[in-house]
């Protein structure tokens, strides 16, 4: 079958003449929406405190540096700006990609980046939602030691509860990689389903290396990853290669 567009014939230098002006747009876009998430700085720093008020709510942020409230100010929104911009930048990705594509490439690789971004956002919110508030609290107020108060700087805050919401994002992936390494036959049903007792070792492993080291925690995220092993399973089972070899024999 052949590339559903032109991309053949465009000369090398249209390529990237198209693709240089694809990333102008997008970086335009991000750029402005950074300067209106900017604007409104003082309402997103309320927002992502929402686990520290809901785990420790006696704990105030502090600042050491006299440029660090205004440099981080910067990075959250044009963090935001990336964020928001998301929907643009995977648009001009796509429409510069999807000349050169199959249909049948086509078919599959669109509901896959949807899919991709669903799940990321799911784990994520997950951590902020749930996840975060349980960790704050063990992590800060457990444990003192003596005649000690805990001090929370706003970039070791805001590092910690990013990278945690970018971990879970990351490991609520699990079906879409299980979809993708089906297609490609190199995983099956079967071989999920008798290696679920490895996967539960897995998923206890996992859970406590992006968690805080308290049970409740553990437990809160071992449960959704086992759920979404579940549902690979049964996602390898209908789209994977290997089960349609199966079944049709």
């Amino acid at each position: 079958m052949a590339p559903r567009g032109k991309s053949k014939e465009m000369p090398f230098l249209d390529h990237l003449e198209e693709f240089r002006m694809r990333i102008l747009k997008t970086l335009g876009i991000v750029l402005v929406l950074a300067i209106i998430s900017y604007m409104f700085s003082d309402q997103v720093f309320e927002f992502l405190q929402y686990p520290l008020k809901k785990g420790a709510p006696d704990i105030k942020l502090h600042f050491f540096g006299i440029t660090e409230a205004f440099t981080l100010r910067f990075k959250l929104s044009l963090l935001i700006g990336v964020f928001l911009g998301m929907p643009v930048l995977i648009y001009h990705l796509w429409q510069f990609v999807v000349p050169g594509l199959l249909e049948s490439e086509v078919k599959v690789a669109f509901p896959l980046v949807i899919l991709a971004t669903i799940f990321f956002l799911i784990g994520a919110s997950f951590c902020f939602f749930v996840v975060a508030r349980y960790g704050l609290r063990y992590l800060i107020m457990t444990d003192l030691p003596p005649n000690t108060q805990p001090v929370i700087g706003l970039g070791s805050y805001f590092s910690f509860l990013m990278w945690m919401m970018i971990a879970f994002g990351s490991v609520f992936e699990l079906p879409v990689i299980a979809f993708f390494l089906g297609r490609l036959g190199i995983i099956h049903s079967r071989m999920m389903a008798k290696g679920r007792h490895f996967a539960i070792v897995g998923i206890l492993v996992v859970a406590a290396i992006i968690t805080p080291p308290d049970v409740f925690s553990q437990i809160t995220v071992s449960i959704p990853l086992y759920l979404l092993y579940e549902i690979s399973i049964v996602v390898v089972r209908m789209t994977g290669r290997k089960e349609k070899k199966f079944l049709s024999t």
